[in-house]
């Protein structure tokens, strides 16, 4: 990601020092909106959350100003929705809007992987992805579904930096935001959120610049990850953001 401050899938490093009313780490507005991301992608706080400022301010130990900024930043990518009288809640998807994003996902993510084999891959970035997968192999030995959405999406994102485009870039990660959200919502108990494999079988056709190849991968991994969902209505209950960010 080129802005390593707004990283969508990772949380923000902790600052040092502490609060003096809290003994907590102080906390900018980045680090409370990444936090705040963290906990939405990894399932902490899902879709349909009601997000309480003064149960977070007292969380953070911050001003309830702050946990407005840090609202808007991330309602600017479409993760949380505000609505006059009513507060801000962490967005859930309907299923038509669920579909949207999928069919603009195969229009898009295919001309990716075809214009990145097309090109000279950074072979810095291309480690990053390498990387990425590895990371993500290994939480599924760990049954870690919470690290295998997230890093998911960080893979879709990695690839789309490949092509050295800022708006094909800001277009896939609000696009892979979205459906991490959509996963939460939707996921099936029993099925993988993420075929195993086939982001290593993506990359491996790349390296190997068959950009047909590529796009035929990805198409069908988009088609499997959609066919995965099962739906059924977002769950409903008082959050302890306490406990969530503990």
């Amino acid at each position: 990601m080129n802005d390593t401050r707004h990283s969508p899938l990772r949380e923000a490093e902790r600052r040092r020092g502490a609060s003096p009313k809290t003994g907590k780490p102080p906390q900018s507005v980045d680090a409370i909106a990444d936090r705040l991301l963290g906990a939405i992608l990894e399932h902490r706080l899902p879709p349909g959350t009601k997000l309480v400022e003064e149960k977070l301010a007292a969380v953070f130990g911050v001003s309830r100003t702050k946990i407005r900024q840090a609202f808007a930043r991330l309602a600017h990518d479409n993760i949380l929705a505000v609505y006059p009288n009513r507060g801000t809640f962490v967005a859930s998807p309907s299923v038509e809007e669920a579909r949207y994003v999928f069919n603009a996902r195969r229009l898009i993510e295919p001309s990716i992987v075809r214009a990145v084999v097309a090109t000279a891959v950074n072979r810095k970035k291309f480690a990053q992805l390498r990387e990425s997968v590895t990371e993500e192999s290994a939480s599924r030995a760990a049954g870690d579904r919470r690290a295998i959405i997230r890093l998911s999406g960080e893979f879709h994102i990695l690839l789309a930096e490949l092509t050295d485009n800022p708006f094909v870039v800001k277009c896939v990660r609000e696009l892979a935001l979205l459906t991490c959200l959509i996963i939460a919502l939707y996921d099936s108990p029993n099925t993988p959120a993420c075929p195993h494999q086939e982001h290593r079988d993506i990359l491996d056709a790349i390296q190997a610049r068959d950009a047909e190849r590529a796009a035929e991968l990805m198409v069908a991994h988009l088609e499997h990850v959609e066919r995965a969902l099962e739906l059924r209505p977002p769950s409903s209950g008082e959050i302890d953001f306490e406990s969530v960010f503990s």
